[in-house]
């Protein structure tokens, strides 16, 4: 017999009651935050199937588009990569009196990239022909998306699961 949690035995969470959630094509939503040069589909989310801890859609960059520099705020982002070659841009600080620099990170389909939370980046499509696509999974229900002038990394600011530009 199966362990379950104390707390999931009351009706609210009978973790043998639940039933599961098919999002298709049709069922993507585009109301999340944007960012400019890409496109945000909603799959997995508290709007779309109820979930409270986690956020899950794909991202799209036109062929040689390059979005603006953003960050996700208190929320972890993983990656998947499905069709194109996006280029995933964060600025690495100096050391040494060194200045701050850009990491470039070329991506290939089936490759994973971890975002950690408050880490400003931006994706980029070099590719002239083909968009980038990708699959994202975030901690957070919300797609907090807060849009930011660079990407220096400043520090945790108090976000919203709405768009902020900052």
């Amino acid at each position: 017999m199966t362990d379950v949690p104390e707390h999931l035995h009351d009706d609210e969470h009978d973790a043998f009651h639940q039933r599961l959630h098919h999002v298709g094509p049709s069922g993507l939503i585009s109301d999340t935050g944007q960012t400019t040069g890409m496109r945000r589909v909603e799959a997995i989310s508290g709007k779309t199937v109820g979930s409270e801890n986690l956020w899950m859609g794909q991202t799209h960059v036109a062929a040689e588009t390059r979005s603006g520099n953003h960050h996700h705020g208190h929320s972890e982002t993983a990656i998947y990569v499905t069709q194109g070659h996006p280029v995933f841009v964060f600025l690495e600080p100096g050391t040494d009196g060194q200045p701050d620099h850009e990491v470039r990170i070329a991506t290939s389909p089936g490759d994973y990239v971890y975002v950690p939370p408050w880490v400003p980046h931006r994706e980029e499509n070099p590719d002239p022909d083909e968009e980038a696509v990708v699959v994202i999974a975030r901690t957070t229900q919300d797609a907090i998306v807060v849009n930011v002038p660079d990407l220096r990394w400043v520090g945790s600011v108090g976000t919203t699961g709405q768009v902020q530009d900052v």
